[in-house]
């Protein structure tokens, strides 16, 4: 690419997608200078942080301006959903990440219901609803299982999907009239419930240009064969072989140069990644939601597979110079496992010290998350997805076999995890 790489980098966000851009960007061969915010425990072990909070917009940017950052790479949803790269614009700062108008994708449900419905690309049917009894009587003329989304971001709980009218009702009325997610749930949506098996897709865009990320498959629920509750997700693998070459071209043409096409047709310069949620169903694949970041824990399996040096393609994203670089991928499988604290999605201590083994060669990766440094130095526990264990080998069996090893030599009291990622495809063979 013909434009200088920043000598500079922040990235903004705390989690295990963040620890995983701070190593692509340590391992850029730009060699940039990075720093983060506020970070967490195993970040702050590899580059300076600032505990400047993700939702302090006026912050970020003095912190920017201060450290002569020349390129922010944004990873939550919600200081996107705030203005936060409007707001580096403005002061001259260029930034990876939609502004406030392409974060609505992800912000407002029903905003991005009405723009797949309107532009016509493949999803479930839906109306939206701000009072209680023309939501139930609507209920009642769909079929089981029934799906109700609060409009806005819920922190990835605003979702019910239930077999039960009763139970259906009964989450409309929390939503709407006992402020379940405040003025999150103040709109909500009923959408007819798709059937198959989710993926995701991963696209980074630069306007009307968009290159595709290797493919990857999340594990939503906590236990073991997909049982318990939803979680922000307890592991991924990629590539997802239920995606053929043959699927990802119908998915190319059908889905996401559509979505990108409409996008900038609503008047949206969009420049970051667009996670599109899909699902497999019988007569071919739908939206599920269109996500404006990353996802997680989808980032520590997408990033280490890159063969192109990540901080090229997001910054040439970013100043609409992405057809100057070509995506490669290695060939490798990478498998991520995340280490929880029981009790996670609930209730779960926090505070437990933290064992962690040297790893042994490129292959594998300890991404914290839900961690800090205590007092005496001490890495400790500090959230419920507490590290993402990353194997990358020639097979998935291997790379699974690999992770799993790194996660039996880590130690801490309240170690959670489950024992098969990845056995979906594994079992598929």
């Amino acid at each position: 690419m013909t434009l200088p790489l920043p000598r500079s980098i922040l990235v903004v966000g705390s989690g295990g997608r963040e620890h995983t851009i701070v190593t692509a960007c340590l391992n850029s061969p730009a060699h940039p200078r990075v720093l983060a915010a506020p970070g967490n425990g195993g970040i702050a072990r590899d580059v300076k942080c600032f505990p400047v909070p993700v939702d302090d917009i006026p912050g970020l940017v003095a912190l920017a301006k201060k450290e002569r950052i020349e390129f922010v790479i944004v990873g939550p949803e919600v200081p996107l959903s705030l203005g936060l790269v409007d707001a580096l614009i403005a002061a001259g700062i260029p930034a990876y990440g939609p502004k406030a108008d392409g974060a609505r994708l992800e912000a407002s449900k029903i905003f991005t219901k009405e723009l797949l419905l309107k532009y016509k690309i493949p999803t479930a049917p839906a109306k939206f609803f701000t009072a209680v009894a023309p939501a139930v009587a609507y209920l009642k003329t769909r079929k089981a299982p029934y799906v109700i989304k609060a409009d806005g971001l819920a922190a990835g709980k605003g979702v019910v999907v239930t077999p039960e009218l009763k139970e259906a009702e009964a989450a409309v009325k929390m939503m709407l009239e006992g402020g379940a997610f405040g003025a999150s749930g103040q709109r909500i949506l009923i959408e007819d419930c798709l059937h198959g098996e989710e993926t995701s897709i991963h696209l980074v865009v630069s306007g009307r240009e968009f290159v595709v990320l290797p493919t990857s498959q999340d594990h939503k629920r906590v236990g073991d064969g997909d049982t318990g509750p939803n979680t922000g997700g307890m592991g991924a693998y990629s590539p997802a072989e239920v995606v053929t070459d043959e699927l990802l071209a119908e998915i190319e043409r059908t889905i996401c140069r559509p979505s990108v096409d409409a996008i900038a047709a609503e008047g949206i310069d969009y420049r970051g990644t667009l996670y599109i949620g899909l699902m497999l169903t019988p007569k071919g694949p739908k939206v599920i939601e269109f996500n404006a970041r990353f996802g997680d824990p989808e980032t520590q399996v997408l990033l280490p597979r890159l063969a192109t040096d990540t901080v090229e393609l997001l910054w040439a994203a970013a100043n609409n110079r992405l057809h100057e670089v070509k995506l490669a991928i290695k060939p490798d499988y990478a498998l991520c496992v995340v280490l929880a604290a029981q009790g996670y999605p609930d209730k779960y201590p926090k505070g437990d010290a933290i064992t962690l083994p040297r790893v042994s060669g490129s292959g594998e990766f300890i991404f914290h998350a839900g961690t800090a440094v205590s007092s005496n130095r001490q890495i400790v526990t500090n959230g419920g997805r507490v590290l993402g264990v990353t194997a990358l080998a020639p097979t998935l069996r291997q790379a699974a076999r690999q992770a799993y090893a790194l996660c039996d030599r880590i130690g801490f009291v309240s170690k959670y995890c489950r024992r098969d990622i990845g056995a979906k495809q594994l079992n598929r063979k």
